[in-house]
């Protein structure tokens, strides 16, 4: 059951834009790597809170395309990943985070927030998929789109389930989804690493319970 909601955020299949073309994944492979900011990015985030837009620049070129295909992945809208990756660049700018975790952490937790907020709000999305579902120039019978199509439900429905967690265990999933280690996602959650195995196995159990309450105990 886990492995869905893993699945649901790291996606299984290419994400596409509005022009029906792939997004590519970052070129560095998993996006977080290492427990402490460097000392470069802790003199850039010094900068950026004494109000130096040169330094926000940097910041922001080194981590848009991580944050914006965490939200691609998640939301499975290229459209939708830029406008929230572009608010998590706001909330960067105008409040850095004096937190001992590595930017990226804290950008992808941020991220993870917002882009869960975007799919509860985003009407936009689900009248595009409403009206899809409706348009019988969409019907075919190659079996390749059906398990495309039960793919995408079967995420949308882990969404769902995601969704109606704690913010605390999704973040959690949500964290882990994306290759941070232990020592990474207690950097990000502000807790003792000591103390993430207990989140991380409740955060499992929680959805485990929801998803099988949304399948009618299937």
């Amino acid at each position: 059951m886990v492995q869905l909601a893993q699945a649901a955020l790291t996606g299984d299949t290419a994400v596409i834009d509005a022009g029906g073309r792939p997004i590519p994944a970052p070129p560095n492979g998993r996006l977080i790597r290492d427990a402490e900011p460097s000392i470069e990015e802790r003199d850039l985030l010094a900068r950026l809170r004494d109000g130096d837009d040169l330094a926000f620049a940097r910041l922001y070129e080194q981590h848009w395309d991580a944050v914006y295909y965490v939200l691609a992945r998640l939301t499975g809208d290229g459209d939708l990943a830029g406008d929230v990756a572009q608010e998590v660049f706001v909330q960067l700018y105008r409040k850095p985070p004096e937190t001992g975790a590595p930017l990226r952490a804290w950008l992808c937790r941020v991220a993870v927030n917002r882009g869960y907020n975007a799919l509860r709000s985003d009407k936009r999305r689900r009248t595009r998929e409403d009206a899809a579902a409706r348009d019988p120039a969409i019907v075919t019978v190659d079996p390749a789109s059906t398990e495309e199509a039960n793919r995408a439900e079967e995420r949308d429905a882990v969404r769902r389930v995601l969704l109606r967690l704690p913010e605390r265990q999704r973040e959690c999933l949500a964290l882990r989804a994306e290759g941070l280690s232990y020592a990474e996602v207690a950097a990000a959650l502000g807790v003792a690493p000591a103390s993430v195995g207990t989140l991380l196995s409740r955060a499992e159990r929680a959805f485990k319970e929801a998803y099988v309450a949304q399948r009618g105990g299937m």
